[in-house]
């Protein structure tokens, strides 16, 4: 099986050139060799990979900015995700793409399912979606994996930046209004490569239909209880910082505005998926330890 990965260089993508390297040929791509901001110039690349898989893990994320460049991160969310699935269908691949919890509005009181009604509340969230309606209207069989919350040992994260600003500060104000459940890239890159290779096991060599999976951690948290255990796993390991756990304020999403207006649930129901597939998600916290664990072996500690 060939597989092409695009996207390398992010916090997906550099764990998705772990898992999926035992499946097949990997040819893994980055953005100066796959131009997502430039849609038809994707189309040779396609050709000449000529995979039986792509794995999509490339995207414009940076949520606020998104408000004041709409038309880019349409062409990278929108209009190069349609022109993959495009040459998907014609090639006959398995279209592996990664969408997002801000594809709801967050006023569900209970977690998400796959057939609940989207309703975006920014740009980031519509063009997104958009990505996935292109993918179902081209025809092509795919994978959409919509995740939460997503963070890594490497780049730019929540996690990370909450130690950096505990260095820096001592006092620090998080909101608590919103909730969802923190995802590591590490476990959004296992399941896609289990997926991958169940759906082949499945049919022999034939890769079977399409479908919108959630792909979460489970339990959920709000953004400031996901910091305070951040401090706490950083403390319970002996290492000190300037902002005391009792000045890790939570407040209101109203007293820390931003561009992009975030959903307040982003919990997601992860029972299709792990139906499905037999899986298991585990804990929020389960991999969040072994990233903390990783940062600081790799001498990144505050």
């Amino acid at each position: 099986m060939k597989i092409l990965l695009l996207g390398k260089g992010g916090q997906v993508g550099w764990e998705l050139q772990r898992s999926l390297a035992p499946l097949g040929e990997l040819v893994a791509l980055a953005t100066a060799d796959a131009d997502f901001d430039r849609p038809d110039t994707l189309r040779p690349v396609l050709a000449a990979a000529r995979p039986e898989v792509i794995v999509n893990a490339a995207a414009y994320t940076a949520v606020d900015q998104a408000e004041s460049e709409p038309d880019k991160a349409w062409r990278i969310n929108a209009e190069s995700v349609g022109v993959l699935a495009e040459e998907a269908r014609a090639l006959g691949a398995l279209l592996v793409h990664f969408s997002t919890d801000y594809v709801f509005d967050g006023a569900k009181a209970t977690p998400y399912v796959e057939d609940d009604a989207t309703r975006p509340l920014s740009v980031y969230g519509r063009t997104k979606l958009e990505g996935e309606q292109r993918i179902r209207a081209s025809g092509a069989r795919h994978l959409v994996f919509r995740t939460s919350w997503v963070y890594s040992a490497r780049g730019t994260n929540f996690a990370r930046t909450i130690l950096r600003l505990a260095r820096e500060r001592e006092v620090l104000s998080v909101v608590d209004d919103q909730l969802g459940a923190p995802t590591s890239a590490e476990l959004v890159a296992d399941v896609t490569a289990l997926a991958i290779h169940r759906l082949r096991a499945r049919a022999g060599c034939a890769v079977p239909d399409h479908g919108i999976y959630h792909l979460a951690a489970s339990g959920r948290t709000s953004w400031h209880g996901f910091a305070a255990h951040v401090l706490q796993l950083v403390a319970a390991r002996g290492i000190g910082l300037r902002l005391a756990p009792e000045n890790l304020r939570a407040i209101p999403s109203a007293q820390y505005p931003l561009p992009a207006v975030r959903p307040r649930n982003s919990t997601l129901d992860t029972r299709k998926l792990a139906d499905a597939y037999g899986l298991y998600l585990p804990d929020w916290r389960n991999h969040l330890e072994r990233t903390m664990d990783e940062i600081i072996a790799r001498g990144e500690q505050p």
